[in-house]
This record gives structure tokens, C-alpha cells and sequence, in this order.
């Protein structure tokens, strides 16, 4: 589980013994941690000290604060409470997936419905991974696993400034590393992956790669990314797939030379035509590249949930009792859409939630009870599986409207199997989004030990 907890500051010794947690303004005691977010409207995140923190931050890293008013949804104004216990318990349902995926049987299978490219082993895990979860009162449930997610370094700059806006709380601790460890965990796994593919070679240069980077909802981590490379001694630049070439038997971005590619496209399996270079570098060595198609491949695949809840799978694979009734308590059953299970699927689509077999950031999912005719239909020219429901958990946001609240989900930021952040994000609508006002990537608080 997450280590090195940031201490909440200024708490009277008094509210730090054993027994009901409650907040220092005042309010009413409560059993569960998660029962605070019911209930506790005193320990909010100070927007106003927040963006002041934020700017302080962003420009002390040369960086514009102009995001501040460009992305007003990304930083939510409530923190999530989440217990130790289900914290606990989501690093080992991630560290159990992380013996399943090792499996050879596993990996044979998931790679009988990916693409050629992924059975290209560069020798790494491929990055970084989102392990994204619903808290439901018998525990945590895994909705999703994510390559390549965004937000672990944002969450490091706002929890910095989160320790000048979250100080009212008793007995409670931000669940996230020192932000300078973040920082240090975030490199170590470039290096990491870099060291597994190259050995003891140096690196040298890194490039951020995406489609029109300056247009993504995100191009401020990139930004991050980019003077954080810096500050450990690598020429680092961003850029999109087309504005690299292979010559010379290296990869280039105009006059430089790049060694590691940290990919942010959601080409998986880099089949457009203007990511042939980058595919080239990648498949002749030319350069790392990370995420890799295989990590996608054995991870983010959404079948792949189809295998990690099957008992009879897991049997077959080798994997022990003890991980597979943790594995079939966590991840709700999943199913792939067929033209045989269709019919029965629309039956009791109420009961299910869909999703494309390599969607990202809740694109073309749908919630049964809201999925159409029409809709139902166009789904027939792609490959979905279909998950049983699992409602989020909420986040009441308003003391004065006790029916306003937010839905939240929490993300386990994970590299080999270890959990190197946990961030929530909160949210409207079907799925997140960023739109929320009060919404966006929140604090997650829980108990001090």
C-alpha cells in the first residue's frame, strides 16, 4: 500500500486517540471513515489557497499558471475518505492481478485476440498503470486497468499545495507519498524500464509523444513531465508522432536524438500511418518506448477482465486458491458481447455496464439502463465486453443541499505490482469527466496509524 503518508498538520492530540473519527469544526462522530463522506462538509479543500498554492507551483517551474482558469474542474473542492483496510485491500487484488498476468497461460490467451505487435516482448512491464475502482460497502470492486494514465503527476504538484489547504482533520492522513517522492517513484520507473531494455547504457534523451500534444486536456502534465526530466539531467521535448523520423538507425525529432518515447497515444498498436516511424523505432530497437503495445495488450484489454474473473481460468493458469477468491471477490464478472449472448445481454442490460474491448477514458461506454435501440444496434461493428454494474460510491458536497453529491472512484497509480499513489476523482454523469463543477481529481484521506 501507499507509503510514506503526509501527516495532516495542526490536529489537537486530544482528536488523534482511538474511537469515532470525526473533524476538528465540528463534525458528528462516525464509525467508518467512509461514513465521513456522508457527512463531514467541514474538510474541504480551500479553492482559493489551492489555486494560489497551484500558481506558486506552476510558475516555480517555469511553467504557465494559465491552466488554473483553463481547467477549473480538474481539482475537486472535497477530499475522499477512503479506509486504510480498502486501501490494503486494492494493493493486494493488484498484486494478485500482477501474478495472474505473469502466467504463462494468461499471457497466451490475452494474446490470442491482440494484435501481431503485441507479442513483441521488449523485456519491461511498459509503465505505469491505472487500476481504477468502485468502493462498495463488501469492498473494493476493479472496474478498469488503464496504461499509460494521466494525472500521477498533477496529483504530485496538488498535494503539495494540498498541505496548505487540508488541515482540518483528526486522526486522518493524506494517503499519497511526500510530492517529491512522488516525483522520484515517477523517474525511477522511466529508469526502470529504460535499464530492463538497455542495461547500464545512459539515457540520455526522452520525447512525450501524442497526437497534437497542445491540445489535449492534459498538455499541463506534459509540461510537468517535461521540467521534470530536466531536473534529472535528460534533454526532454514534447512532440506528436509525425514530427519523428528514423534515420541513420536512430529515431529523431528534428535535430535530436531520442532514446525513450514516453507514449501518450491512444493508438495502441501504432497502426495510423503517421505513427510509422515511432512503430519502426519501436520494433527495431531504435528507441524504448513506454507504454508498449504488449503492456496494453496484457493489461488494458478489457477482455482480459473476462479471464481475471474466471475461476476455471485461473485453475487452469496455476494460480493459487488464496488469489483467485481475492481476484473473484474484487473484479465484478465481465463477459464479451457475442452474436450468441447478445439477445440475453439486452435483457439485462439494467444490470450491466459496457465497454469496447480497447476503449480509454470511458469512450463509446455505456450504462445498460441508458444504452438505446439505436445504439445497441451500432455496438454490433465493434468488440465489447459486458461488466456487471457496480454503482460508485458518492461524495455529498453540499451541507446545505444534503441530496447534491458527487460519484468517485478511486485510481491506484501501480508499476510491477506496487501501488506508488492512490488519487480519487470525483464526478456527474455516467462516467469521469472533468466537467464537474466541484468536481475533478480530489485528496483521498484515511485513517493515521
Amino acid at each position: 500500500m501507499p507509503q510514506s503518508l503526509l501527516k495532516v498538520s495542526d490536529v489537537p492530540e486530544d482528536l488523534n486517540s482511538a474511537g469515532p473519527l470525526g473533524c476538528v469544526n465540528g463534525c458528528a462522530a462516525v464509525t467508518s471513515i467512509e461514513a465521513l463522506n456522508q457527512s463531514c462538509h467541514c474538510l474541504s479543500v480551500d479553492l482559493g489557497t489551492l489555486r494560489k498554492c497551484l500558481a506558486e507551483e506552476l510558475q516555480s517551474r517555469s511553467l504557465s499558471d494559465a491552466m488554473i482558469t483553463t481547467h477549473p474542474h480538474l481539482f475537486s473542492s472535497v477530499p475522499l475518505f477512503v479506509s486504510r483496510s480498502h486501501l490494503e485491500e486494492m494493493a493486494k487484488v493488484i498484486s494478485a492481478i500482477e501474478t495472474a498476468v505473469a502466467s504463462s497461460h494468461f499471457q497466451a490467451t490475452a494474446l490470442t485476440w491482440a494484435p501481431d505487435i503485441a507479442r513483441v516482448d521488449p523485456k519491461s512491464p511498459g509503465g505505469l498503470l491505472g487500476y481504477d475502482f468502485h468502493l462498495v460497502e463488501e469492498g473494493p470492486k476493479l472496474i478498469e486497468i488503464n496504461t499509460n494514465p494521466g494525472g500521477m503527476l498533477l496529483n504530485a504538484v496538488l498535494g503539495k499545495a494540498q498541505q496548505s489547504c487540508c488541515r482540518d482533520a483528526a486522526g486522518l492522513a493524506l494517503s499519497a507519498r511526500v510530492p517529491a517522492a512522488i516525483e522520484d517513484a515517477i523517474v525511477d520507473v522511466f529508469l526502470t524500464e529504460w535499464r530492463l531494455q538497455r542495461g547500464d547504457a545512459p539515457l540520455k534523451s526522452i520525447a512525450i509523444v501524442d497526437e497534437t500534444p497542445e491540445q489535449q486536456y492534459l498538455f499541463p502534465e506534459f509540461r510537468l513531465y517535461e521540467q521534470l526530466f530536466r531536473r534529472y539531467g535528460l534533454q526532454a521535448t514534447i512532440c506528436s508522432p509525425e514530427a519523428l523520423n528514423v534515420k541513420d538507425g536512430r529515431l529523431w525529432n528534428e535535430k535530436h536524438a531520442i532514446e525513450f518515447v514516453y507514449n501518450r497515444l491512444t493508438d495502441f498498436a501504432l497502426e495510423r500511418a503517421g505513427h510509422a516511424a515511432l512503430k519502426a523505432a519501436y520494433l527495431g530497437g531504435q528507441a524504448v518506448v513506454s507504454p508498449h503495445p504488449r503492456a496494453h495488450a496484457l493489461y488494458a484489454d478489457k477482455r482480459n477482465l473476462t479471464l481475471l474473473c474466471s475461476k476455471s481460468f485461473l485453475r487452469e493458469a496455476g494460480i493459487g486458491d488464496d488469489t483467485i477468491r481475492l481476484l473473484l471477490s474484487a473484479i465484478p464478472q465481465t463477459q464479451i458481447v457475442t452474436s450468441d449472448n447478445r439477445d440475453l445481454l439486452w435483457r439485462k442490460r439494467k444490470e450491466l455496464f459496457f465497454k469496447p474491448a480497447g476503449g480509454f477514458g470511458s469512450k463509446a461506454t455505456y450504462r445498460g439502463d441508458k444504452i438505446t435501440q439505436r445504439v445497441w444496434e451500432q455496438m454490433k461493428s465493434g468488440v465489447y465486453v459486458a461488466q456487471a454494474l457496480v454503482p460508485p460510491s458518492e461524495r455529498q458536497v453540499s451541507e446545505s443541499q444534503p441530496s447534491k453529491s458527487l460519484k468517485a472512484d478511486v485510481r491506484n497509480y501501480a508499476y510491477g505490482g506496487a501501488v506508488k499513489l492512490v488519487a480519487a476523482r470525483l464526478y456527474q454523469g455516467q462516467t469521469t469527466n472533468f466537467r464537474t463543477p466541484g468536481g475533478g481529481f480530489a485528496p483521498v484521506f484515511t485513517e493515521n496509524v
